[in-house]
């Protein structure tokens, strides 16, 4: 996630030419304190005091009241405020005020830089009531100025409304604020669950050197196990002496708390299922980020709004989106639908590709992977206003954003054809709390990128793949966009993106190479083209080590090409070589998991956490979850389960970085629309929400963790804020990797080993020709006989199609195909083999062999 600031304000005309009169000196740090408010008690009227063109300030009676107009969209289109205010750098101020109006009302009290770009020295969002009620904060100033501003934005009612204030103060000499996050017990736990059959780790916080005695207790209080825990030193990332507890010996099902060192967890549960409603939930949450349609209460209760950037007054929209300024085009274009990016209104090609293709990976690993379940993402397994259209719903979801980012296709004819634009959003920043109806800005097309075009290339050709089974229509529209930007980023090989600009994140990045091999490997698995192929092999990144310490994420994309050979079926001559470099990283990753106490994947070389680190944990666990689909290998598996622990609780802040999963979850991710916090009436985020997580890159951080998390070791770099976008963010990628994570996991059942495999398939090819073939299946068994009545039933990888069968009757539903055991095995239930056979039509594309088989829902090896 790139870095984007939210606090942008713009005064009217009476506001630039209110009053400046004289105030008290600035305060130095050897003062006693002295007040830095003009009239704050209102004995003198208004006097120093200004207000927006729509106000008339009343003091009459000692306190400053105005009648605030209805129909407002920002807090800043209309403001109390007073300027000229000094401040002295180092010094901690205590700033206090007393303010009544409309019960439940947030407004923004500010005191700030007065211009362009409005710097906040603090920024606040009282509640207030009818009743006059006092607030204080208390914050250190961080620049010398002799021109700060009080700004109290009262704007963004409906309905009209009288705001009152009195008694405002600005002292110096206040105690310096700290922050100490509530971590609560000091044994932290997975607070969501672990399998039966699974690792169950914890870790103890404590002063001890030597082991303790800790206890497990089942919900009536009695001891369900008990025994030692390993000391381990002090952990780097967090700066604490602890210990770890395993266990994972205890497979009985039911709620549990963990009692170590006098402490006693949140309570969690041994269940066979814990993830699977996670796994929806995480799916779901981007159905509240749609842009372009209204949200339906009836479908996501609590979240019902109205459709945004459609063009409806104040909004200006996405159906008609011309160039930016900077850099003009003759030409618009209908950019509406996708997904909000994250918690401001932009909508970036580059991160919109990372996670429509993680969603679409979803449903291929169902598919392809040993433990993959079809169902469980088919059509009406999620809340969405797609269901029952026979298509399955993970892919309705990802046709929203699909179709989006088609839509940012340079048109023909037009210089940059086949390009994509980089992203589209306002003009400027807009503030929070702002629905996306009420967004007023103005919208424009960034340029094009050679990143965002290779996104286009790559997310298009996968898309070609998984709607070829469903609408053949809109699977060759999508692969012919592909072609067309992976074209256009061939002859445009070094457009970057560029770093700065207002109202959106930049999303910048100076390396295209791992785009290009991301591309290339899609368009490979989809066309089978050897023009692809070569750009595959020869490549680089095809033979380097793609998989970094540090993780994957949207600008690091050689990974996703990667783990896509390594995973869809094809004809890669060194297919073998890219499955065994996913294992060894996969074992690198291990490896952290093995050795963190908190059993953390990540492990950045330079031990900062970067902006995001929560998603890029989660795509290290991607990698070792492929290595277990590749070879089955449960110490993979077993890694995944574990370091899922760390993002529901088991870390330093004891939280749960996911909104409605454990005892203590993050519920303030920085949002526009899903901003309790801010405005009582307003949710906080759907469950399933993932929070960016800690960010010790401070010079990425935003005014919230610059004034509370200086000097934090890197697990302690997050505060569960909503204006702490650098550590408390949500995004559409980082959701995408905890929904991958999540799938994976709630396939794994109750962890068990998996069970030997009692059968094997001969799947082969006998004839070709354009359009069709004929194959023909032979089954063995590999212990006893083949079952009376089985099925057998596979997925085909791309858009083949039965068209006839014999020996066997067989049925499709999409990309799967069942045959029945009339007529295919010899009539004795100990017979060890049988044959049939069919024809089928190739769809576009290769005609690649399935490679998962399931006999009566056991795989096949």
């Amino acid at each position: 996630m790139s870095p984007r600031r939210t606090t942008a304000v713009s005064l009217s005309a009476t506001a630039a030419l209110a009053l400046g009169l004289l105030h008290p000196p600035a305060a130095t740090a050897d003062d006693a304190p002295v007040e830095q408010i003009t009239n704050g008690d209102f004995a003198d009227g208004t006097t120093g005091w200004w207000g927006t063109e729509q106000l008339t300030l009343d003091a009459s009676d000692g306190v400053l009241c105005t009648d605030v107009p209805g129909g407002t969209g920002d807090p800043w289109e209309v403001i109390v405020g007073q300027n000229d205010v000094p401040l002295v750098a180092g010094e901690t101020y205590a700033f206090s005020f007393s303010a009544s109006g409309l019960e439940g009302r947030p407004v923004r009290a500010l005191i700030q830089e007065p211009v362009d770009p409005w710097r906040t020295e603090l920024d606040e969002r009282p509640i207030l009531g009818a009743e006059t009620t006092r607030y204080e904060y208390v914050f250190t100033a961080a620049t010398d100025r002799e021109d700060g501003q009080v700004a109290f934005q009262i704007g963004g009612s409906d309905e009209p409304w009288t705001f009152c204030l009195d008694d405002v103060s600005l002292l110096g000499g206040a105690e310096p604020p700290v922050y100490e996050p509530d971590t609560g017990p000091r044994v932290r736990v997975n607070q969501v669950g672990y399998l039966p059959h699974g690792p169950k780790g914890a870790t103890v916080v404590t002063d001890a050197e030597d082991p303790l005695p800790w206890t497990l207790n089942a919900a009536d209080g009695s001891v369900a196990a008990e025994g030692e825990t390993t000391p381990y030193g002090t952990d780097d990332t967090s700066g604490q002496n602890v210990h770890t507890v395993d266990f994972g010996g205890v497979t009985a099902e039911g709620d549990y708390t963990l009692t170590a060192d006098g402490e006693t967890s949140h309570p969690f549960a041994i269940s066979a299922d814990p993830y699977s409603a996670l796994a929806a939930d995480a799916l779901e949450f981007y159905y509240t980020q749609r842009s372009g349609i209204e949200i339906l209460d009836e479908i996501a209760p609590g979240y019902g709004r109205e459709a945004g950037h459609v063009g409806t007054a104040p909004n200006q929209g996405d159906t008609d989106v011309t160039c930016h300024p900077s850099h003009p085009c003759d030409y618009s274009l209908d950019v509406s639908g996708g997904w909000y990016d994250a918690g401001d209104h932009g909508k970036y090609v580059v991160n919109g590709g990372i996670s429509v293709h993680q969603l679409m990976s979803i449903y291929e690993r169902a598919h392809t992977a040993p433990t993959g379940d079809p169902d469980r993402f088919g059509d009406s397994t999620l809340a969405l206003p797609e269901q029952g259209n026979e298509v399955p719903d993970v892919l309705d979801e990802a046709r929203w954003e699909m179709e989006f980012l088609l839509a940012m296709q340079v048109p023909e004819g037009e210089e940059l054809a086949g390009m994509a634009h980089h992203k589209v959003h306002d003009e400027r920043w807009t503030g929070l709390p702002l629905m996306p109806a009420d967004d007023p800005q103005p919208r424009y097309l960034h340029p094009p990128s050679t990143a965002a075009t290779l996104n286009l290339a790559a997310t298009g050709a996968q898309c070609s793949r998984v709607f070829a089974p469903y609408d053949a229509d809109f699977a060759a529209t999508c692969l012919a966009a592909a072609e067309t930007a992976w074209d256009a980023a061939v002859a445009h090989p070094d457009r970057l993106a560029t770093a700065g600009g207002e109202g959106g994140g930049p999303y910048d990045d100076d390396t295209v190479a791992d785009e290009f091999y991301w591309a290339a490997a899609e368009l490979y698995l989809a066309t089978g083209d050897a023009a692809y192929e070569e750009a595959v092999t020869s490549s680089e990144l095809h033979t380097g080590d793609v998989f970094t310490e540090g993780g994957f994420d949207w600008r690091w994309t050689a990974p996703l090409g990667r783990l896509q050979l390594a995973t869809v079926p094809n004809g890669l001559e060194d297919r073998g070589d890219v499955r065994a470099s996913v294992v060894e990283a996969a074992e690198e990753y291990l490896a952290n998991v093995a050795e963190h106490p908190y059993g953390l994947s990540y492990s950045p070389d330079s031990g900062v956490f970067a902006w995001g680190s929560n998603a890029l944990v989660l795509n290290n666990m991607a990698v070792m979850a492929t290595a277990y689909d590749i070879g089955g290998d449960v110490r993979f598996r077993d890694g995944v389960l574990e370091g899922l622990d760390y993002i529901l609780g088991r870390n330093a802040l004891n939280r749960s970085y996911v909104t409605g999963y454990g005892t203590a979850d993050t519920v303030n991710q920085h949002s526009r629309w899903y901003a309790h916090q801010l405005d009582p009436a307003l949710p906080n985020p759907p469950a399933g929400t993932l929070s960016g997580g800690p960010n010790s890159d401070a010079a990425t951080w935003d005014p919230v963790a610059q004034a509370n998390l200086a000097g934090c070791a890197p697990q302690f770099c997050h505060i569960d804020h909503i204006d702490s976008w650098a550590t408390n963010e949500l995004t559409i990628n980082w959701n995408a990797a905890l929904a991958w994570v999540a799938a994976f996991a709630a396939d794994q059942g109750d962890a068990s080993a998996p069970a030997s495999s009692s059968c094997e398939v001969e799947y082969t090819v006998h004839d070709s020709w354009p359009g069709g073939f004929n194959a023909q299946v032979t089954v063995r068994s590999t212990g006893g006989g083949l079952p009376e009545g089985g099925e057998l039933v596979w997925s085909f990888p791309g858009g083949q199609a039965v068209s006839d069968s014999w020996s066997a009757e067989l049925a499709q539903s999409g990309r799967v195909v069942t045959a029945d055991s009339l007529g295919w095995y010899s009539g004795s239930s100990d017979s060890s083999e049988a044959t049939f056979g069919f024809l089928g039509s190739t769809g576009p594309g290769p005609n690649a062999s399935p490679e998962r088989f399931t006999l009566d829902g056991s795989v096949c090896g």
